[in-house]
C-alpha cells in the first residue's frame, strides 16, 4: 500500500469522524449552554416563557442568594472595629481609655522585666548592646498590643459560649410563658429576672429599652450587636416575621429552640472529631520549644550556639518564622466555621 492510499484513507476517516460528530450532537452542546444562560438571565428561551416551577426555583435561589449576601455583609459590619464595643461585648464595664492606661502598664513592666532579665550572653550577638533593647521593645509591644487584646478576645469567646448553652432554656421559658398567655414582655422580664449571667445582664437591656419606649425589634437588633451570634440573629427573624405575618409565635420558637439544641449537638460533633487533629497541633507545636529546653538544660553550649554566632541567629529567625507559618496553617485547618 503506498503512501497516497494511506493519505486518502486518513481524510476520509477524518472526515467521517466530523460528520458524526456534527450530527451527533456536537453543535447541541453550544444551543444547550445558550438556552441555559438566557433562561438564568430572563427565564425565557427563544421568546417563549419557560416552565413556571422552573422560574419560581430561580426566584428561589437568587432570594436566597440575596438573603446570604446580606447576612455575611450584616456580619462583617458587626465586627467590632474599636476597644468599647468589644469590653462591651466581653461584658466589662471600664472605659476604652482606662484600658489603654493598664495596657501601658502591662507593656512598660515588661518591657523592664525583659530588659533587667534578659542573659548576658545576647550581648554576644552581632547585634551587641542593643539585643537586651531589641527583646525589651518586643516584649512592651506584646504587653501593649497582644496580651491585653488577647486576654479580651478570651472573654468575649467564653462570654458568647455561655449566651449560646442558655439561650435555648430561654427560648423554652418564652414559650411555655406565650403558652399560659403571657404577653412577650411579661416573658422577656422573667428572663432577665430568673436566667444566670450573662443572659439575665442582657435580657434585663432588653427589657429597660423597652420600658423607656424602644419597640421590640430595636431592642433585639441592639442585643444582636452586643452578641453578635447566629442564634441571637435567628430569634430576631423569627419574631420579626411574626410580628409582620402573624401566626402561632410559641410553635415558631419551639422549632427555633430545637434548631438551637441541633446545633449545639453539631457542634459538640465536631469538637469531639477535631479533637485528635488539635492534640495533634498542639503536640507538633510545642515539641521544637520542649526540645530546646531539654538540649539547654543537658548541654547549654551546643544550644547557645544559635545565639551567639550571627549564622545561629539567621537559623533561630527562620526557625521561629517556619514555626509561626506552621501554627498558623494548623490553626486554620483545625478552625472550624459552622
Amino acid at each position: 500500500m503506498d503512501m497516497q492510499t494511506l493519505l486518502v484513507a486518513g481524510l476520509a476517516f477524518f472526515a467521517i469522524a466530523g460528520l458524526g460528530f456534527a450530527f451527533s450532537g456536537g453543535g447541541d452542546k453550544a444551543s444547550a449552554s445558550k438556552r441555559a444562560k438566557q433562561l438564568a438571565e430572563t427565564g425565557r428561551v427563544d421568546g417563549k416563557t419557560a416552565d413556571p416551577n422552573v422560574i419560581r426555583r430561580r426566584q428561589t435561589q437568587d432570594m436566597l442568594k440575596n438573603l446570604r449576601e446580606g447576612e455575611q455583609k450584616k456580619k462583617k459590619s458587626l465586627v467590632p472595629k474599636d476597644i468599647g464595643t468589644r469590653l462591651k461585648q466581653a461584658g466589662l464595664t471600664i472605659s476604652p481609655s482606662i484600658f489603654w492606661m493598664m495596657s501601658a502598664i502591662l507593656g512598660v513592666s515588661l518591657a523592664a522585666v525583659a530588659f533587667l532579665t534578659a542573659p548576658p550572653s545576647v550581648s554576644n550577638t552581632f547585634l551587641g548592646e542593643g539585643a537586651r533593647v531589641i527583646i525589651a521593645i518586643f516584649a512592651g509591644i506584646a504587653g501593649f498590643l497582644g496580651i491585653p487584646r488577647w486576654v479580651l478576645g478570651f472573654m468575649i469567646k467564653g462570654r458568647h459560649k455561655k449566651v449560646t448553652n442558655q439561650f435555648a432554656d430561654a427560648l423554652d421559658i418564652i414559650v411555655r410563658g406565650v403558652k399560659s398567655g403571657l404577653p412577650l414582655n411579661e416573658c422577656l422580664r422573667i428572663i432577665s429576672v430568673e436566667s444566670p449571667d450573662p443572659l439575665r445582664t442582657e435580657f434585663k437591656i432588653i427589657t429597660d429599652g423597652i420600658s423607656m419606649g424602644q419597640s421590640i425589634p430595636q431592642a433585639l437588633e441592639k442585643f444582636y450587636r452586643r452578641v453578635p451570634l447566629q442564634e441571637v440573629n435567628f430569634f430576631n427573624i423569627v419574631l420579626g416575621i411574626q410580628a409582620q405575618t402573624g401566626g402561632n409565635l410559641s410553635e415558631a420558637l419551639n422549632n427555633l429552640s430545637q434548631v438551637i439544641r441541633s446545633r449545639k449537638m453539631l457542634r459538640e460533633k465536631i469538637k469531639a472529631l477535631s479533637s485528635e487533629a488539635k492534640a495533634s497541633a498542639m503536640i507538633i507545636g510545642c515539641l521544637p520549644i520542649a526540645v530546646m529546653v531539654l538540649v539547654y538544660i543537658t548541654t547549654p553550649a551546643y544550644i547557645m550556639e544559635l545565639f551567639y554566632k550571627p549564622m545561629g541567629n539567621l537559623i533561630l529567625l527562620i526557625g521561629v518564622g517556619l514555626m509561626g507559618l506552621g501554627i498558623y496553617v494548623m490553626r486554620r485547618m483545625i478552625n472550624f466555621d459552622f
